[in-house]
């Protein structure tokens, strides 16, 4: 029965998100937002809310573990997986943007942080609050970085309807309930699930739930990708990491400061930081290709493999 809930919670959770995503759009349209912003703000929040609400709420259920290794999975599997699809199946992508120059370090500051709060196998109230600043910084940086215009669309329906804040805040609701009840029984089957198997609450997190909350980003960097924008495929991508790391740890930190057990958490930060440091590769060299797919995919193997 867990698993049953569980399946269905999950798909409360992407159906929740694909809700925000679409209204995010919407909104972005309106107000001619450019596509890297709209990635990496609105559409990257949008997808980032399935881990933050399960995050939230394993913090509230004390569940430290499950909290924290949802965030590094979720990093791990948005970096490994999604770019990793996203960068095989790019037939020719050419980000505008000059990534590496503008975003690289976006890429690691939140990593470098996150290593400097645990040294004391703990992330307290004080830190989510540093967290929370970190993430109004990266949304004021991204604003005064963005020089372009919004130059397409990211959904041709959406350009055809007339904007309606009505219908946009009902289904923004609507996605909100369903993204927050969806994480509350996907934390309590989650839960059961670990104990039935003899399985720890970190293995289900880093790897079960971190999977399926990863999965609104890998369908948002597919179609945009598929449509022609990088920007908003790697961008959503970053932001939804910075997110990961500032909203969702800031927030469930302030709910409960979460423990951490460093030792056995050893191997999932190392692949965490060689992930990240092999998309600040990728950035530099602008190897958005197969080869750049095959780096992350080799990672994500060894993840799995050690995850199993």
């Amino acid at each position: 029965m867990d698993f049953i809930v569980f399946i269905v919670a999950m798909a409360s959770l992407i159906y929740g998100a694909d809700f925000i995503i679409k209204e995010s759009e919407r909104i972005a349209l309106h107000f001619k937002i450019s596509h890297f912003v709209i990635g990496a703000t609105l559409v990257a929040f949008g997808t980032s809310l399935p881990e933050m609400a399960a995050s939230m709420m394993a913090s509230y259920a004390g569940k430290s573990d499950m909290a924290i290794a949802n965030v590094v999975g979720s990093v791990i599997f948005n970096i490994t997986l999604v770019l990793g699809i996203v960068f095989f199946i790019a037939k020719d992508m050419k980000p505008k943007r000059e990534l590496f120059a503008l975003d690289g370090a976006w890429v690691v500051l939140p990593v470098i942080i996150f290593f400097i709060m645990i040294q004391d196998g703990a992330i307290g109230r004080f830190d989510g609050m540093l967290f929370l600043l970190l993430m109004a910084s990266y949304i004021i940086f991204l604003f005064s970085s963005a020089k372009d215009d919004l130059e397409g669309e990211i959904d041709e329906d959406l350009t055809k309807e007339k904007f309606n804040w009505s219908k946009t805040a009902l289904l923004l609701g609507i996605g909100f309930t369903l993204t927050i009840g969806g994480a509350n029984f996907v934390i309590e089957s989650g839960s059961n699930i670990a104990r039935d198997f003899g399985i720890s609450e970190w293995i289900i997190g880093i790897f079960l739930i971190s999977l399926g909350t990863s999965l609104p980003e890998l369908v948002v960097s597919v179609v945009a990708i598929k449509k022609g924008n990088a920007e908003m495929s790697i961008g959503n991508i970053i932001g939804s990491n910075v997110a990961n790391f500032s909203m969702v740890l800031g927030a469930s930190s302030i709910i409960n400061p979460l423990m951490i057990n460093l030792q056995n958490a050893r191997f999932d930060l190392i692949i965490m930081v060689s992930a990240s440091l092999a998309l600040l590769f990728i950035l530099a060299n602008k190897t958005y290709n197969k080869a750049g797919a095959i780096f992350l995919l080799i990672i994500l193997a060894l993840f799995i493999q050690n995850s199993i």
